[in-house]
């Protein structure tokens, strides 16, 4: 086992790593018991990934470099003009806010928000991008809060 392990983080796999295939979006967990391991993606939720509590421990010697570290999800701003790829379908012009995330392969995913009234939408669909993006775009602190559903209705109301 590698004492100079990678930090926790969303990885893409470019090397086979025991019987994990390359090309695969991960989790990876530097610490734990019984070791350090590989959390696959479980499902996705505002083109954000949900990982799996239960993952897969790595074989005693594996070469750290079989794991790419990838930006976090999340949103972001153009700081810099870039095309997404060679085919240069999609242009992404400075101060434009977009929104990061990956598919299953760990293939990056921009996804365009717009303003609908006083909401902003962020689209289901996004526009795969090659890695060179990443030099051109910038991390947004943007406060979440929890999304609650309370159906209760307040004291007092009677609804017929």
């Amino acid at each position: 086992m590698s004492d100079d392990l990678p930090p926790c983080g969303i990885y893409r796999t470019v090397k086979k790593i025991g019987t994990l295939e390359e090309g695969r979006l991960v989790y990876f967990h530097n610490h734990g018991n019984p070791g350090p391991g590989v959390y696959f993606p479980e499902r996705w939720n505002a083109n954000r990934c949900t990982f799996s509590e239960k993952g897969m421990t790595l074989p005693g010697t594996w070469d750290t470099s079989a794991l790419k570290p990838l930006p976090a999800e999340g949103f972001y701003r153009v700081a810099k003009k870039f095309v997404c790829c060679s085919k240069k379908c999609v242009t992404f012009e400075p101060e434009m806010l977009i929104q990061l995330g990956y598919n299953g392969a760990g293939k990056a995913l921009l996804f365009v928000p717009e303003l609908a009234g006083s909401s902003i939408n962020v689209p289901e669909k996004g526009t795969p991008v090659d890695d060179d993006a990443f030099a051109s775009i910038v991390k947004l602190t943007l406060p979440e809060r929890e999304v609650r559903h309370d159906l209760s209705l307040p004291r007092g109301l009677v609804v017929h």
